[in-house]
């Protein structure tokens, strides 16, 4: 049977680098409901605001709670839920979800008869500046689903990789280059020892799990760089990539990872709006990577525009724009923004870049200075959660 889609609401939440948060986000999307992860840091001002923009309808986190957000939330008259996963001595999974309200889950189809669509909104993030009032970007199952595969093309993601995930989940950077990618691909994920990046357990993380590759930014791999400079580990994992996205990597940095870990560092492009992945620098099996470039497009049409719309030759500058399946339909409730963006029939970046006579993006600019602000996976306890997790949601999400 498949369900209205009326039924669908935005969840918030922010177990941000947590087992209980990869749970969540799946059984959300799982049940035709949209995930919008949060960044717990926010004030109770800014929550309200994301809170409100997404027209949110619970507010979903650890039963530690977050006071912020559960002020907003209550402001707004928007239900709260805890929720949590732990795994007992004989190795069941112990499951703890309640209200803060008296609404009781009443009987109702099983989860099983659920039916997905690929037009379902799964999830919801802003863009973010000093310049302009962030803008909501509802990214369909169908988007995230073309992005992961394209970036499990372009890195031959297998069975055979493991990564550590070192960024938070509330950017694709993280949830979709990191983590659904990986899962996707039947890979293992494993979450920091710290909780978070760590620079003094990053390596032991990696070493432990047998890391194949990892993601980052820039500031992240200079910390590693120093660390490795300042305190060698003992031994290193052997990797087949190092990836860098979400900023300009310097060349002279891109070098020295490559010297001090043996491993191609390929350099990325990617934005929320494209459900992360554009243009990627290729594994050295499928071509040259390019220092100072992001790489060739991936999974998508890519050209650069003068500002008639007139498409750029080689070696000229202009406005890199995109189209494909991984592209959103557009910024939630803005026509002006949609209007902009999506002119002469491609997506409009926002970035100045040209491609040189190999195909190779080079960035050089923006048109508007926006700036954005910024243990392993058992397979077995991992699957029983998630399906424990999906049937409680959707008898959740039926109350409302």
């Amino acid at each position: 049977m498949k369900q209205s889609r009326s039924s669908l609401i935005t969840i918030q939440r922010f177990l941000l680098r947590s087992f209980q948060f990869v749970i969540m986000f799946l059984a959300v999307i799982r049940v035709r409901a949209t995930a919008a992860p949060l960044n717990s840091a926010y004030t109770a001002e800014e929550f309200e605001f994301y809170l409100t923009d997404s027209e949110s309808k619970l507010l979903l986190t650890s039963s530690e709670g977050n006071n912020a957000a559960q002020a907003a939330a209550s402001k707004l008259n928007i239900a709260h839920a805890t929720a949590s996963v732990t795994q007992a001595e004989n190795n069941e999974a112990e499951l703890s979800l309640s209200l803060s309200q008296s609404d009781s889950v009443n009987s109702v189809d099983s989860v099983e008869s659920v039916v997905n669509d690929p037009d379902d909104v799964a999830l919801f993030l802003h863009t973010s500046g000093t310049t302009s009032r962030p803008k909501g970007v509802p990214l369909t199952q169908h988007n995230l689903l073309s992005s992961v595969q394209n970036i499990k093309s372009v890195y031959r993601l297998t069975e055979s990789d493991s990564t550590v995930i070192v960024l938070p989940l509330f950017h694709v950077h993280g949830l979709i280059a990191g983590l659904l990618s990986s899962l996707a691909a039947g890979a293992a994920v494993a979450l920091p020892a710290a909780g978070r990046f760590s620079a003094s357990s990053f390596w032991k993380d990696m070493v432990k799990y047998n890391a194949t590759w990892y993601t980052a930014v820039p500031t992240i791999h200079q910390i590693i760089l120093d660390r490795h400079a300042n305190n060698p580990e003992p031994v290193y994992p052997r990797l087949r990539f190092i990836r860098s996205c979400s900023a300009s990597l310097a060349p002279v940095i891109l070098g020295k990872l490559e010297e001090a870990f043996g491993a191609p560092v390929l350099e990325a492009y990617a934005m929320t709006e494209a459900s992360h992945l554009m243009a990627s620098n290729p594994l050295p099996l499928d071509g040259p990577h390019k220092a100072g470039s992001v790489g060739k497009p991936v999974g998508q049409e890519m050209v650069i525009l003068d500002q008639t719309g007139r498409v750029q030759e080689a070696e000229v500058s202009g406005e890199v724009c995109i189209r494909g399946p991984n592209v959103t339909k557009g910024y939630k409730n803005n026509v002006d923004a949609n209007t902009a963006a999506f002119e002469f029939g491609w997506f409009h970046t926002g970035d100045v870049g040209y491609l040189d006579s190999d195909g190779y993006l080079h960035l050089v600019g923006r048109i508007k200075e926006l700036i954005n602000r910024g243990g392993k996976l058992s397979k077995y306890y991992f699957a029983c959660e998630y399906a424990i997790f999906c049937s409680f949601l959707w008898k959740l999400l039926r109350i409302f």
